[in-house]
């Protein structure tokens, strides 16, 4: 018996704003701290290769997606082209990786938005007003993203002008120290820093299932909505270098208020925190769908519950799925702060997009649309930024995948008997 499928609901610029939502998140506004505390002004170099590692996987996504334009993402392409194995390693990363990283961007939220006593409870409100627009169709999804995105990208733009309104850019903020600049290693610190904050392209591929002429359509909302988010990235760390430097960058909590206040606009201090609770709110929206969507997968496929496989018969969303996701997110909120303990998402990140490009490596010359060097470039940095890792993730990585292991294993033993 055929699947219930989701609607084709998403055009081009639907797509590409599903994209934008995920990568322009809570990253803009807090990662170039971390990666300046890394590499200083090295940090520049650490994007470039940031954004050509993730090109090299975006292409890979958007390959296979077109291929196979159904939800589900690499867990679907996994099992496809290398095995089903593969596939559950790749879905079972992601669902138990950004599900953790749902409860983390909507703390996120609430730290930017309310007081202390009262964050947990936002956070909880948040996931349950998000969760239910997902609920109520696709569309509902794509037109709160769309509103997301553009006060994300207003108040940068305001930020980045109000930064240079009242001072005088330091060049030097944007050359690292010939003498005692950042080793290579540092380097790679920050870039996999920077790569973590706005890697969310695969979103689009997650949910090739909704997307019209999906074939035409994924490949090229991939690609741009990539090259819109490393553009925008790009320029709020040129910003930020130019006028707090890497000194002072590397040790502010909040980079892009501090920079609006040096400029002599502490009026926009307020502002920067609104587009930050913002920028959390369309990646928590974005995070939901997206694992939704692997949930619905997987259990089409039995490595979840089969229940999960439903589909609402009007809104045409994975509705129980999209549930379950929220009710496992609010628990988490409610009992744990995942915001600094969430190394294995990282660890499932890598491996996810790893088997990607291993995926994609392995496609017939006629479904190929970029060179197959991209794949191996891609894999290859997908395992070196492995090597920029705290142990401590690449363990809690390893352990999450020993339980997916172990879970699986059992139910194979179970339905061979």
């Amino acid at each position: 018996m055929t699947d219930p499928q989701l609607a084709r609901r998403l055009g081009l610029t639907d797509a590409v704003l599903i994209g934008l939502g995920s990568m322009i998140g809570a990253g803009v506004f807090s990662a170039f701290a971390p990666a300046a505390s890394a590499a200083g002004a090295g940090l520049l170099i650490g994007l470039v290769i940031a954004a050509a590692v993730a090109y090299g996987n975006a292409t890979a996504s958007a390959q296979l997606a077109a291929q196979y334009p159904v939800s589900g993402g690499t867990y679907v392409y996994g099992r496809e082209q290398l095995g089903d194995w593969w596939g559950f390693l790749a879905g079972w990363g992601f669902v138990v990786g950004k599900t953790a990283s749902c409860a983390a961007m909507a703390l996120t939220f609430a730290a930017y938005a309310v007081p202390a006593p009262w964050q947990r409870p936002a956070a909880v409100a948040a996931v349950v007003a998000l969760a239910a627009i997902n609920y109520q169709g696709v569309t509902r999804t794509a037109r709160l993203t769309r509103v997301i995105v553009t006060v994300v990208l207003l108040v940068l733009t305001t930020a980045v002008v109000a930064s240079f309104a009242g001072g005088t850019p330091a060049i030097a903020g944007l050359v690292a120290d010939p003498v005692e600049g950042p080793s290579p290693y540092e380097v790679l610190q920050s870039a996999g820093l920077l790569f973590f904050a706005f890697a969310g392209y695969a979103r689009i591929a997650t949910m090739g299932e909704e997307v019209r002429d999906p074939r035409r359509t994924i490949p090229r909302a991939i690609v741009t909505a990539l090259a819109i988010a490393v553009t925008v990235y790009a320029v709020v760390a040129v910003t930020l270098l130019l006028v707090l430097g890497p000194q002072r960058l590397a040790t502010s909590r909040v980079p892009l208020a501090d920079a609006v206040a040096v400029g002599g606009s502490a009026w926009a201090v307020p502002l920067v925190a609104v587009g930050a609770s913002a920028a959390a709110l369309g990646a928590l929206l974005a995070l939901i769908a997206g694992v939704g969507r692997t949930t619905l997968a997987m259990a089409r496929r039995a490595d979840l519950p089969a229940w999960l496989a439903a589909v609402h018969p009007r809104h045409e969303v994975p509705h129980r799925a999209e549930v379950a996701v929220a009710v496992v997110v609010s628990v988490l909120v409610l009992t744990v702060d995942l915001r600094d303990a969430i190394g294995f998402s990282s660890f499932g990140v890598l491996v996810y997009y790893l088997i990607a490009n291993l995926s994609a490596f392995t496609q017939r010359p006629e479904q190929r649309r970029f060179p197959r060097w991209l794949q191996v470039a891609g894999a290859a940095g997908c395992l070196l930024l492995v090597a920029t890792l705290p142990p401590q993730a690449v363990l809690s990585g390893l352990l999450v995948y020993a339980v997916g292991v172990a879970y699986r294993t059992a139910r194979l033993t179970v339905a061979r008997r």
